[in-house]
């Protein structure tokens, strides 16, 4: 059975994991804090109990702690268990939209709820794709400080050895109004992929990434490229962000260097973008501030 008919075989099945739900409580503890401002190289002895911080930070907690034995071949939980069982091997982050009310403080004890809020299959250029939506919500208290929609792509496999297919390039805006070179630092990659606990094999594993899903070497982690893309904008924000939504429409390479850009503000929303090395549309983001 090829992966079309898979996947329409297996529709009906997954049609019933939508609205499963989970929910997973977490300290936002002053260590995992300081590491992860670290990483985006701010100071860490500047972050103490009770401080409120960035608002989307939340996205770097409430890592899903799957046992060793529970991992699929990819390094992602295997499919069947909170996942929907959808028959196709290779699974990529799409986009996001991302609604937040407030932020979390170093000490909350705070909870995530998430559900299968929808599961599309489509037809793409590169053949059968499956889209699936999880919807969570961040609450401390029984207050909601975050309300996210999060889109990964499931694709077919490829022969091994072989490329993988890639979407025609876009050329990126011309119209930047700011614009940040950035080297997509393998060193960078590794600890954000520790702090997220994210094992996907396509981000470190170069012989994986070659043989198994067709890339010519490390894929950047696209949740990474968002984070560094809100950093940047945010740098340049005229008041507090109060909605984003993402979408990734090229991958880009780990060892790379992208153009991190984005437009003025205007009626309070931005356009953001990354471009890679050739000038191609990478990632894209709108962003709204409140008044």
């Amino acid at each position: 059975m090829d992966a079309a008919a898979a996947l329409a075989a297996a529709m009906p099945e997954l049609q019933g994991w939508i609205g499963r739900a989970r929910e997973v409580e977490e300290e936002i503890a002053l260590g995992a804090v300081r590491r992860i401002a670290a990483t985006f190289d701010q100071p860490p002895e500047t972050f103490a109990r009770g401080d409120a911080l960035p608002p989307h930070w939340f996205s770097l907690f409430f890592a899903d702690v799957a046992r060793h034995a529970a991992l699929g071949p990819d390094g992602h939980p295997r499919k069947g268990e909170f996942l929907p069982p959808i028959p196709l091997p290779r699974r990529m982050g799409a986009g996001r939209r991302v609604r937040l009310h407030g932020a979390l403080r170093v000490g909350d004890v705070a909870k995530k709820r998430t559900e299968v809020a929808a599961i599309q299959p489509k037809a793409a250029r590169t053949g059968p794709i499956c889209v699936l939506t999880m919807r969570s919500t961040i609450t401390v208290g029984g207050t909601a400080l975050a309300v996210e929609e999060f889109d990964a792509i499931y694709r077919a496999a490829v022969p091994e050895g072989t490329g993988s297919a890639a979407p025609a390039p876009i050329p990126a805006p011309g119209d930047a109004a700011w614009e940040e070179m950035l080297p997509l630092d393998p060193v960078q990659v590794f600890r954000y992929g520790a702090i997220t606990w994210n094992a996907h094999r396509i981000h470190y594993d170069a012989d994986y990434a070659r043989r198994r899903e067709g890339y010519p070497g490390p894929v950047m982690n696209g949740g990474l490229t968002m984070h560094l893309l809100l950093d940047a904008a945010l740098r340049r924000a005229p008041g507090r962000l109060a909605f984003y939504a993402t979408r990734l429409t090229r991958p880009l390479m780990v060892g790379d260097t992208a153009r991190f850009c984005g437009g003025t503000v205007e009626d309070g929303r931005m356009r953001a973008w990354v471009a890679d090395m050739e000038g191609a549309l990478a990632a894209e983001m709108t962003l709204e501030f409140a008044p």
